[in-house]
């Protein structure tokens, strides 16, 4: 939902619980419904901000010093070719 989805939700909840004088609307209440809005506002809001804080950032490994060879990883296949002539 992210932080600016879950904002609005807040907001608009809290115009329709506080700032509407006409609280019914047919078969809805509308200050139930602000503060459902509001309620989804902020679990949405707390689930990005402990997500986005859980995150691990991989660092880079430094650049290899001038004039040496980095070493292949587990990952890598060394191949070495001979020429014949």
């Amino acid at each position: 939902m992210g932080i600016g989805g879950s904002i609005l939700l807040i907001v608009v909840g809290a115009i329709m619980t506080f700032g509407l004088d006409d609280t019914d609307l047919g078969p809805f209440n509308l200050d139930t419904i602000g503060w459902i809005l509001q309620i989804a506002g902020l679990v949405g809001l707390v689930l990005t901000l402990y997500f986005w804080n859980t995150r691990r950032r991989a660092v880079p490994p430094p650049p290899p010093a001038a004039g040496t060879a980095i070493p292949p990883t587990a990952d890598e296949i060394v191949e070495r070719r001979t020429r014949r002539y």
